[in-house]
């Protein structure tokens, strides 16, 4: 009886072990990692290049500047490939209701955008958009759905692509945003559970679509902003079908939603140039706006600890703290904004919440600052990372360490805290947009060619 009963317990010990292994070992199921901040309890390697520590490297079909997701086994990305085939580019959907109509407002939006150069223009040629799995272990590739084909109403600027959303996984299925081309869910063996058309966007400058969804419970929430009738729209996750949507009073942005938890409630937030919003979750009911931002909003929200962290950078800065419990109406002016900054703000890359600290770059540019999250007071700011000259990816910390990428594939490892202190500088030779992937002990790269697994190995 006796061992009969130690077997039970090792067995139900074993059965909790290997889930909370799983749980831990999850992944990177989103853009910015499990909780949006950008962190991970990772312990990845500092040092790499590509004749050391690079665990594999497999070439991509197509191209795309999305981050990659982690789930358990697999790695999940998206990419777009030109076909030769000739076609004529059609509005999907024209006026009313948000649904691809553009309010009088010009299709090449309102001046310059800021990346330092126009959109591209519209194709001829039809275009597949693709969602690709790859073994995490080997690089091997698993599977890929084509989910949508089409000739693209508009192009994206010089150094964007059409595939630039990234996808998410809820551990069941994985969601796949192509915005004006849908949003696609997949099970995880590349199964096409159902798709839905949103209709057609017009960014300013047609410099591409970027946001990506974000999922709490059954609840998927889409920001719509865009030169036409914009929306935020809230789908059940399971079935596609529309729950909700909002109106929203805003030209084109690129912040992925976030959503928090306020005195038993769930919020989504998302920023913008006339106003940062918290909306209901269950009904799309604003609940508090908040002015300040920049044009061309593109930074996502972090929130941690009941306050949301909210920044733009472009022809302008603006970073500001809100303490969510309590906001309601109009917050210009209200307690609930507990610190605000006015320099050195982001564009592209969205902001770092790492050990209680905030890191951000300034602009497109590898010039760091670092601000204690509770009260905004800087540690460093304006600090120049030498050899970065242009960064879309956002900095991820792990193990200690912040993690920032340029453009030209170089990373620089800085030591965590209130010292500007560089441990190290890697590069590898791909085009890197996506922001790094950090689970347990390794660092995923999707450049514009290839993907990498960075990782210690023999010998390094």
């Amino acid at each position: 009886m006796k061992s009969t009963h130690s077997i039970a317990y090792l067995l139900v010990l074993f059965a909790v072990v290997a889930n909370v292994s799983a749980q831990q070992d999850g992944g990177w199921p989103a853009w910015r990692g499990a909780d949006g901040t950008g962190a991970s309890d990772g312990n990845p390697p500092t040092t790499w290049g590509e004749d050391s520590n690079v665990r594999w490297k497999v070439k991509l079909a197509g191209d795309g500047t999305a981050t990659p997701i982690i789930w358990k086994d697999r790695i999940y990305v998206t990419a777009v490939v030109k076909t030769d085939k000739d076609g004529d580019p059609k509005e999907k959907k024209s006026g009313g209701s948000g649904r691809g109509g553009r309010s009088g407002r010009s299709r090449r939006g309102r001046g310059r955008g800021g990346f330092g150069g126009g959109g591209g223009d519209t194709t001829s040629k039809y275009h597949q958009f693709l969602v690709s799995a790859y073994d995490r272990t080997t690089g091997k590739h698993v599977w890929t759905k084509k989910v949508a084909e089409e000739v693209p109403h508009e192009g994206a600027h010089g150094t964007g692509s059409l595939a630039a959303a990234s996808v998410l996984t809820d551990g069941e299925h994985i969601y796949a945003f192509f915005g004006s081309r849908g949003i696609h869910c997949l099970d995880m063996k590349g199964d096409l559970k159902w798709s839905q058309d949103l209709g057609t966007m017009w960014t300013r400058n047609s410099f591409g679509e970027g946001a990506s969804p974000v999922v709490h419970g059954n609840t998927m929430v889409i920001n719509w902003d865009h030169e036409g009738d914009s929306f935020i729209v809230a789908l059940d996750k399971r079935s596609g079908k529309e729950r909700w949507r909002t109106k929203r009073d805003e030209s084109t942005s690129w912040g992925t939603p976030q959503v928090a938890t306020v005195g038993g409630k769930e919020q989504v937030l998302i920023t913008g140039t006339r106003a940062s919003r918290g909306y209901d979750l269950k009904t799309g009911k604003e609940i508090w706006s908040l002015g300040g931002m920049t044009s061309n909003c593109i930074p996502s929200p972090i929130i941690s600890d009941g306050v949301a962290y909210l920044m733009s950078g472009f022809r302008g800065n603006k970073f500001q703290a809100v303490k969510l419990a309590g906001a309601k109406g109009d917050l210009d002016e209200s307690k609930n904004v507990l610190w605000e900054l006015g320099s050195g703000t982001s564009y592209v890359p969205s902001a770092l919440l790492y050990q209680s600290n905030l890191y951000f770059l300034r602009s497109n540019s590898g010039v760091l600052t670092c601000v204690d999250a509770k009260s905004g007071k800087p540690h460093y700011e304006g600090e120049r990372l030498s050899g970065m000259r242009t960064v879309y990816a956002s900095p991820v910390g792990a193990g200690g360490h912040v993690y920032v990428t340029s453009r030209s594939g170089v990373t620089k490892v800085i030591k965590a805290g209130a010292k500007p202190e560089v441990v190290a500088t890697n590069e590898l030779d791909d085009t890197i947009d996506g922001s790094a992937a950090v689970v347990g002990d390794v660092i995923y790269f999707r450049g514009r060619k290839n993907l990498y697994c960075i990782g210690a190995t023999k010998g390094n």
